[in-house]
């Protein structure tokens, strides 16, 4: 059974899987495109972001600015990690596992620096947020994608041999 006709077994409407792929792209296009700045700029480091952390895991944010040599290994990951992330929401290669990976990413900045009363920054956020803010709505929204499997009608995924074809 092809993927799409099992689409339609579950009654997805085009309007839904459209919606879907919407949101996975313009998701895949932000998460790529802050990884490629950070790339892009020399200067850049997490440092900055880390020394914000107030929260649950600020004691490890705190370790890892006082080790040089993890700050790099962790500005590595990050910014080619958003990278990898992007393209493999936007292209569809193995989307569940970059949809996952990434919402893991951004549910680590959201611990890091949630907007809860009392915390205040000196780096300023987008916006005015209590409880809920960007990095927490893209992390719900990468999840969600996730469920469905968007990349097995347009995605490179597609083109990978599924369990079903296998069995057969």
């Amino acid at each position: 059974m092809s993927e799409f006709n099992q689409y339609q077994k579950h009654n997805y409407t085009g309007i839904q899987l459209t919606s879907l792929m919407v949101l996975r792209f313009l998701t895949g296009w932000h998460i790529l495109y802050e990884g490629t700045a950070k790339v892009l700029n020399p200067q850049w480091s997490s440092s900055a972001f880390l020394q914000e952390s107030q929260w649950l895991i600020s004691g490890f944010a705190e370790w890892i600015i006082s080790n040089p040599g993890i700050l790099e290994i962790v500005d590595f990951l990050n910014t080619w990690g958003l990278m990898a992330i992007g393209l493999g929401i936007i292209t569809g290669l193995f989307f569940k596992v970059a949809a996952i990976a990434g919402a893991l990413l951004l549910f680590i900045y959201y611990l890091n620096s949630p907007p809860l009363i009392g915390m205040e920054y000196t780096i300023p956020s987008r916006g005015h947020n209590l409880i809920v803010d960007n990095n927490l709505i893209e992390a719900a929204a990468l999840i969600l994608l996730a469920l469905f499997p968007t990349s097995k009608i347009f995605g490179l995924d597609a083109l990978l041999p599924s369990k079903e074809k296998k069995d057969q």
